[in-house]
């Protein structure tokens, strides 16, 4: 008896902690199978062992963190005031933080290509930067000062050199059989995903508070700094590279000989590189136009029958769907036939942008955002294709950093010409269709040239 009272105090005192974990193993079990499950698809098909997974991985906490500080931002400096207000705030928000990061953006990539060494270094002071200017952000967000401005221009250069570097280090983890584009497909579809994740839980902390996207986006960048030294070694190992230049100087292509203790010298990348290179810059500088025009055009002149909110949030959605799209039939075309590739969907958005401008409606604005998301990610896939293709491996690395460098100075282009604009539907889109007839014009003859003749093809060098 004695025995049996003993058991059942015990099993009485027991009860409660038990109880505990087994909520607490509920709680996790959902937590866990989730987490498995992104493993298993970030690291499948050799990427767990090269090492790509845990850049997708990153990749994709680099997009929620981003995008939490985007809802801050646009709360704080879009949507609190009345439009021509927010013009003027966003007027300034260009030219204190966007202004600056058009002369900053050409040295970044160019001042990273200098430390090869230190990568993971850099990826993680691009995440450690963004966590502490989150915190900064948030003491500013409330007052709105002047102060928010200058860490906002932190962010944007932290967040183009995080850029800026992770094209330099996918080259460096694919796995056997790997392609570039590929791989670089699932690097950005990771990243679009966790994007679309992050972005309603953002919305729901902006509701408690304006500073609670700036917390998460803090936690968000500490977990990247953790996974960015989490790369694998072979990252920051420059054997092997030299710098590129960005010039279509064909009799210059080849590699010269290396002269014993000297550093190889600039080389060029090829004219097809160079020709996709300016028909991505239309698309991306098209991309930030839109991004700006729109929000203040569908602010003052909402879609029949919703809100403001709604109809921006309709455009961001197609354009994001686009994207996501342009990415999956990126990774499912390859390499086949990248400059047709390039000339297609160019040609496509030209066309639809002179619809939407001629034939102005709600439909043909989110179907021109959804093409230009499409054009975008399929693009750019096709322009790193070229790069692996015909940009020999010494220099392989350095084109990819100062190409995306490029291509993030035009977004930036495209911005303030969308914000200069008065809001008539039919003028801007007019506009953005001119961007895009000025990229393709200006390169459709050397793609197709180049695809008619198997392009410029060389030997990788070791």
């Amino acid at each position: 008896m004695a025995a049996a009272r003993t058991e059942s105090r015990g099993g009485s005192r027991g009860r409660g902690p038990g109880l505990f974990r087994a909520v607490g193993r509920a709680l996790r079990r959902p937590v866990s199978a989730a987490g498995r499950l992104i493993r298993r698809a970030t690291h499948a098909h050799g990427a767990g062992e090269s090492g790509l997974g845990k850049l997708i991985e990153l990749h994709g906490v680099n997009g929620a963190g981003d995008v939490m500080i985007t809802v801050a931002l646009a709360s704080t400096v879009f949507f609190s005031v009345p439009t021509d207000e927010a013009r003027g705030r966003v007027a300034l928000y260009l030219a204190i933080t966007m202004a600056p990061f058009t002369l900053l953006a050409p040295v970044i990539g160019p001042l990273l290509d200098r430390v090869p060494h230190g990568r993971r270094a850099a990826m993680a002071t691009a995440m450690g930067a963004r966590a502490l200017l989150a915190l900064v952000l948030s003491a500013a967000v409330a007052g709105g000062g002047l102060e928010m401005y200058p860490a906002a221009l932190g962010v944007l250069v932290a967040s183009k050199a995080y850029g800026v570097v992770r094209s330099a280090v996918v080259p460096r983890l694919l796995p056997p059989g790997f392609s570039l584009v590929k791989a670089n497909s699932r690097v950005t579809l990771c990243g679009l995903l966790a994007t679309g994740a992050a972005a309603p839980v953002a919305a729901l902390l902006q509701q408690v508070g304006p500073r609670w996207p700036l917390y998460g986006a803090f936690v968000i960048f500490v977990v990247g700094m953790a996974l960015s030294f989490s790369l694998p070694g072979k990252v920051d190992s420059a054997r092997g590279e030299a710098r590129a230049l960005l010039a279509a100087d064909e009799h210059r292509l080849h590699v010269p000989r290396r002269i014993a203790g000297k550093r190889p010298g600039l080389r060029t990348v090829g004219t097809a590189v160079t020709h996709a290179l300016a028909a991505n810059a239309a698309i991306r500088g098209l991309s930030g136009f839109l991004i700006f025009f729109l929000a203040f055009l569908l602010r003052e002149h909402p879609m029949t029958g919703q809100s403001a909110a709604v109809s921006l949030g309709i455009v961001g959605v197609a354009a994001g769907a686009g994207n996501a799209l342009g990415t999956a039939v990126g990774a499912w075309l390859r390499s086949r036939a990248p400059e047709i590739i390039i000339v297609t969907v160019v040609a496509v958005v030209l066309g639809t942008a002179v619809t939407s401008a001629v034939f102005f409606g709600a439909v043909l604005v989110a179907c021109l955002a959804a093409v230009a998301g499409f054009a975008q990610a399929l693009a750019k896939l096709s322009l790193d294709a070229l790069i692996q293709r015909d940009v020999p491996e010494l220099v392989r690395t350095s084109a990819f950093a100062r190409s995306e460098t490029l291509l993030q100075v035009s977004w930036v282009l495209g911005g303030a010409i969308g914000i200069a604009l008065p809001l008539n539907g039919t003028l801007g889109l007019s506009v953005a269709a001119a961007i895009v007839a000025a990229g393709w014009l200006t390169t459709v003859r050397g793609l197709i040239g180049s695809a008619r003749h198997g392009g410029t093809a060389r030997p990788r060098v070791a």
